[in-house]
């Protein structure tokens, strides 16, 4: 605010008057009012009641005075005054300034509410003008009061969410005209899939818009939104000042499958899942549930576990060393490189056949045929050549492929339980079981490749004469008498498939809880972070998401 501003307190809400703009900022409960609420005190990173140099926690008292400085230096658009009262200045001092000129806030109420020790929440009532037209700007946020390393003194600790609880870090407010037109999803029958009926879409949706909005035909609109830290991300779009006209894209989605797997990852925090159909690639379901939004299903890169031994249980057949109805040792442990391996429980198996191992998920069955298999690029080589992975898929949005890299020691020994350096996501899982169930990859897709012209990846080769046929009568086995029998018993029919997987985490209080099914033609992959065990938390999300077909 320049020095031309004014500014009153009027109803006990502070309004401030500049460049024709109004904001306000509602005292803290309980603030006395001595300082003037003019949006200039503390400068200097803090307000009159720390000008000694403070130690210890930070009082209730300093957190009431900084919040209510720093918001109202906000509210009142001087960006200066509030960046000075955070951690951060640097950082904090565009984010504040954007918010009015970036963003055309043209008036702001911003009402604190009561504290919880140093955190302050507040509700920001705003009003976004654009050639004309208004449209009310409303949400809540948080902010939290900590004491200054250097300085001593109690200020804000400067984190995007501030501004807006959606913004992560290097994120930017905006609104105008953004360059991609809107568009109007449709899946495969038709329907709309709108963000409304299914929120766990929403990245989906706005990465579609980003790569097909002006092929689809659309014209822009007037929007609010996040600009993405990086030019690969899809803006995300928080209101609508001005509707545009969309243009229709359409999707291989399918809405009755998608909304059984957003009713599914909803039971679960940090879930994902990806339902993609075997015979197509096509994929029918795309859904998260995780405070971040990000779309972990597509973009996610975790070690997947035991759900990986599909992968090397193919490699394993092809190589003559094992077979479905063959006997095959399964030890309590299994020691390479000088590492040891070991099975849930320390269980072993004597006498039975090696699909026996798989169904119950026998670690040390897969470790204990390393040495005949005299080579650490197998795994990785069958990986890519025959189930498609790290071959660069085009699914129609950004996607992150899977990757086994060559490795030796013991690391190469934990590939081989999906443990180590592989790095997954459901979305390839979902795709590993459907080239099981089929013998052939084929690369998963959104939308399909006639519409932009895009080349699809293809596999070198499928799997080996009868491999296929052997990893469904595995899975099958594991569905109804392994370790994914419990999940998989509320599914439907007898063509049905499963396998279990956790991972470890380094630093987690719980393994990752990783499961991969199919169901006739449907083939779907879960991944909880720190859910457990594979049929604990990830099994159930499966099986919901199968029911629907």
């Amino acid at each position: 605010m320049n020095g031309a501003a004014k500014g009153a307190i009027v109803g006990g809400v502070f309004l401030a008057m500049a460049g024709g703009a109004a904001y306000g900022v509602v005292t803290l409960v309980g603030d006395s009012g001595s300082h003037g609420g003019d949006g200039k005190s503390g400068t200097d990173g803090g307000s009159s009641v720390t000008a000694q140099k403070a130690t210890g926690p930070v009082t209730d008292q300093e957190t009431a005075q900084v919040a209510k400085d720093f918001l109202a230096a906000w509210a009142s658009g001087d960006a200066r005054t509030a960046a000075d009262l955070t951690n951060n200045a640097q950082a904090a001092q565009p984010a504040v300034a954007d918010f009015k000129s970036k963003a055309l806030v043209s008036k702001a109420v911003i009402t604190p509410g009561a504290p919880n020790g140093t955190t302050v929440p507040f509700k920001v009532e705003a009003e976004i003008t654009h050639d004309g037209t208004a449209k009310p700007f409303v949400y809540d946020s948080q902010l939290t009061v900590v004491r200054g390393a250097n300085s001593g003194k109690p200020l804000v600790d400067w984190q995007p969410s501030v501004i807006h609880p959606q913004l992560q870090k290097d994120e930017r407010l905006r609104a105008g005209t953004p360059a991609s037109p809107p568009v109007k999803a449709v899946d495969r029958h038709g329907k709309e899939l709108t963000p409304e009926q299914f929120p766990s879409l929403r990245p989906v949706l706005d990465a579609l818009r980003k790569t097909y909005g002006e092929k689809a035909g659309g014209t822009p609109g007037v929007e609010v939104w996040i600009e993405p830290a990086t030019a690969d991300a899809p803006k995300r779009t928080l209101t609508t000042l001005v509707e545009g006209k969309p243009g229709q894209l359409q999707t291989v989605l399918d809405a009755d499958v998608q909304a059984a797997a957003e009713k599914a990852v909803a039971q679960y925090a940090e879930a994902s899942v990806v339902a993609v159909q075997p015979s197509t690639g096509d994929i029918l379901a795309v859904a998260n549930h995780r405070q971040d939004g990000f779309n972990a299903a597509m973009l996610g890169r975790r070690a997947p576990g035991s759900t990986m031994k599909i992968v090397t249980a193919a490699m394993l057949l092809e190589k003559g060393l094992v077979a479905a109805d063959r006997p095959a040792a399964c030890p309590p442990s299994a020691t390479w490189d000088g590492k040891v391996f070991r099975n849930q429980d320390g269980f072993s198996l004597q006498g039975q056949p090696f699909s026996t191992s798989f169904a119950r998920s026998c670690n040390t069955a897969f470790i204990s045929l390393i040495d005949d298999v005299r080579d650490n690029g197998a795994l990785p080589r069958v990986a890519k050549e025959a189930f498609g992975i790290g071959l660069d898929w085009k699914t129609g949005i950004p996607s992150q492929d899977g990757t086994v890299p060559v490795t030796s020691g013991s690391a190469a020994a934990a590939e081989y339980i999906g443990q180590g350096a592989i790095q997954m996501n459901p979305l390839n899982m979902a795709s590993i079981t459907a080239t099981a169930r089929t013998g052939v990859f084929r690369q998963p897709v959104l939308v399909k490749s006639s519409l932009d012209g895009r080349i699809l990846a293809t596999a070198p080769r499928p799997l080996a004469p009868g491999v296929s046929a052997q990893l469904v009568r595995m899975m099958r086995q594991t569905a109804t008498s392994g370790t994914a029998a419990k999940a998989m018993a509320s599914v439907g029919g007898s063509d049905k498939g499963a396998k279990t997987g956790s991972a470890e985490v380094d630093g987690a209080a719980s393994p990752d809880s990783w499961f991969t099914g199919f169901k006739g033609d449907l083939a779907a992959a879960a991944m909880v972070e720190g859910g457990g065990h594979g049929a604990d938390a990830a099994g159930p999300i499966v099986a919901q998401t199968l029911n629907a077909s």
